[in-house]
């Protein structure tokens, strides 16, 4: 098979394209994605960058943007070798953007693509790599959610794993909160596929089916509609008569439709070292001739442009500001199709086309602390032809006249109507009022909270048997809401966390983005009672506490949910951590402003 053309891998800068992102210079376009747009460039130093431009529909979100920020801020802790290392970002500026090591080599769906599967060693070195990868990635609390062919990058000394955690930025958005999955079909594990919920153990599965695809050359589960392949993944076995005997045993571990029938990133580890007749080690033959050739095309890099490219010297008429329609692009044969939420861009694979901006304008406005990256002299302006709106008439003081001659007949008119009110029609408006203000207070009957039926309640989601560490923290939006290790030890954060601060002697439950109420013995946990209650704290001290508590909490983000508290660890425990459910009603209120 032939290796792809120079002119594929680097698509030159087009008319509505930015020049300069963040004080970066772009050289090229190397692919878009469903979260937006990836450019080629530069550090100051010299070292090539993939920047990651978020798409508008995305950055108008404000729960994106707030999920966003925490993702960027947990992937600049990944530093492992076989990932691509976050080196800047902006996740405060109009359109955000996020800027990652430049990986020089394809990725694993366009070498099978090209190359049809890989050989044996080529496989285990890929797993193991991957798996380390994940290892790194699972240590600083995230979940890729995301694993797949095209967000993994075959480099000359080993795999590199990107894209981690972007994806579940846009999980629960107004983009994909209306029963649309994030991940790629063919890729997701069933416990995803069927409830929803992601795991550690979600990426194993995922890296179970990397494994398989790199050796037969195409998904285990096959290919076809998103919903037949969901199907296939949900109730039935994988195809893996093409699987090399060898691997069979690691595959169908990883494979496993129970979460805890699947192994641990050490054991998979371990076991690829027993399944190699050769001891694996990294280097710059661990691919086939053919696909090693196409990493040497990925490294003839174009230069930054010296200029930002010419703008139309025209006045910009009323449709210059709508969104053009996308031009046709090549379609990822594993993307998803009317299902799930198209995947998220990557430095090498082609997806779905976002929308661009008008010409002219660029999509991210430096600003704050957001300057020219240092040895970058500053771009020059762009220029379009003078436009000079029309000169402003001064306005009349007949205009006053007539104004207060009008304002005069309303005051006259409303003095008479409320004289007219106090009449005959007295009783019928009253009953008009008071059967407003019935429909309108507390919760409706038939399911609608108290703004007049214009809300429909959310159904909950219940979560049994979650343990929250001391010092750690989860989000109510998250599904599963998984405990993450919070940034402030004495204080905590996130929708709801657990400090233990033993030299305060206080141990608490407390949140840092809404409010916690503690309710009586008298009272039942539900969305009414939390909605009604108004004695807010942001602290619970665990003395408070007993088996069965129940408590309020209400997010900044408009999710509501009721804690069950059962119980806290042991004094012979190795770590402090309390046990709780959580019955959770999503979007069950308007979000607070920022």
């Amino acid at each position: 098979m032939s290796s792809t053309p120079f002119f594929n891998l680097f698509k030159p800068l087009q008319e509505g394209d930015p020049a300069v992102v963040g004080g970066y210079r772009l050289a090229a376009v190397l692919g878009t994605g469903g979260m937006g747009k990836v450019y080629l460039s530069y550090t100051p130093g010299g070292r090539p960058i993939a920047l990651k431009v978020i798409r508008s529909e995305f950055s108008e979100d404000p729960e994106f943007r707030r999920r966003f920020k925490q993702e960027v801020h947990a992937a600049q802790r990944v530093q492992g070798l076989y990932t691509a290392p976050v080196i800047d970002s902006d996740t405060d500026g109009a359109q955000p953007w996020l800027a990652t090591a430049y990986v020089a080599g394809p990725s694993l769906a366009h070498a099978v693509a090209e190359h049809g599967g890989l050989p044996l060693r080529s496989v285990l070195l890929l797993t193991v790599g991957v798996a380390e990868a994940l290892h790194v990635i699972h240590g600083a609390g995230i979940v890729h959610r995301d694993l797949k062919p095209t967000n993994v990058l075959l480099a000359s000394d080993g795999p590199r794993v990107i894209d981690f955690g972007i994806a579940r930025a846009a999980d629960t958005t107004a983009l994909t909160g209306t029963g649309v999955s994030v991940g790629t079909p063919a890729f997701m594990a069933p416990e995803q596929a069927s409830a929803g919920t992601v795991t550690f153990a979600t990426d194993i599965f995922a890296l179970g089916q990397i494994a398989a695809f790199a050796a037969i050359g195409s998904p285990a589960y096959g290919d076809g509609s998103s919903h037949a392949v969901l199907y296939r993944i949900v109730h039935e076995d994988p195809d893996l008569s093409r699987l090399p005997a060898e691997l069979l045993p690691l595959v169908t571990r990883c494979l496993s439709r129970d979460p805890a029938g699947r192994p641990s990133l050490p054991e998979i580890i371990e076991l690829c070292h027993e399944l190699s007749p050769v001891a694996l080690r990294q280097g710059e033959d661990w691919l086939p001739q053919a696909v090693a050739g196409s990493i040497t095309e990925r490294l003839r890099l174009p230069e930054p442009a010296k200029t930002p490219p010419p703008q139309p010297a025209v006045t910009p008429t009323p449709t210059q500001f709508s969104a053009p329609n996308p031009a046709p692009a090549a379609v990822d044969p594993y993307a998803p199709t009317g299902f799930a939420m198209p995947f998220a861009p990557t430095q090498s694979a082609q997806g779905l086309p976002g929308p661009v901006p008008p010409p002219g304008h660029p999509m991210h406005a430096p600003h704050g602390p957001h300057t020219p990256a240092p040895g970058y002299p500053t771009p020059p302006p762009v220029t379009h032809a003078p436009y000079t709106p029309p000169a402003r008439q001064k306005p009349k003081r007949t205009g006053l006249i007539v104004a207060a001659s009008v304002l005069g007949t309303l005051v006259i008119l409303g003095v008479i109507g409320s004289l007219l009110s106090d009449g005959s029609g007295k009783d019928k408006n009253s009953g008009n009022n008071s059967s407003s203000s019935n429909s309108s207070s507390g919760t409706g009957g038939d399911g609608t909270s108290g703004d007049g039926g214009q809300r429909t309640d959310p159904k909950p989601v219940s979560y049994q048997g979650i343990d929250l560490t001391e010092s750690y923290e989860l989000m109510l939006a998250d599904n599963p809401p998984l405990p993450v290790e919070g940034e402030d030890v004495a204080y905590g954060g996130g929708d709801l966390y657990f400090s233990a601060v033993r030299f305060l002697d206080e141990a608490a439950l407390g949140t840092a983005n809404g409010k916690l109420v503690l309710l009586n013995n008298t009272q039942k946990g539900s969305l009414k009672t939390c909605r009604t209650e108004t004695r807010y704290a942001e602290k619970i001290a665990l003395d408070q506490l007993s088996n069965g508590s129940e408590i309020c909490v209400l997010s900044d983000a408009g999710h509501i949910a009721v804690a069950t508290y059962r119980g806290k660890s042991g004094k012979n425990d190795p770590g402090s951590y309390i046990t709780i459910d959580l019955q959770i009603w999503r979007n069950a209120e308007d979000a607070k402003g920022d």
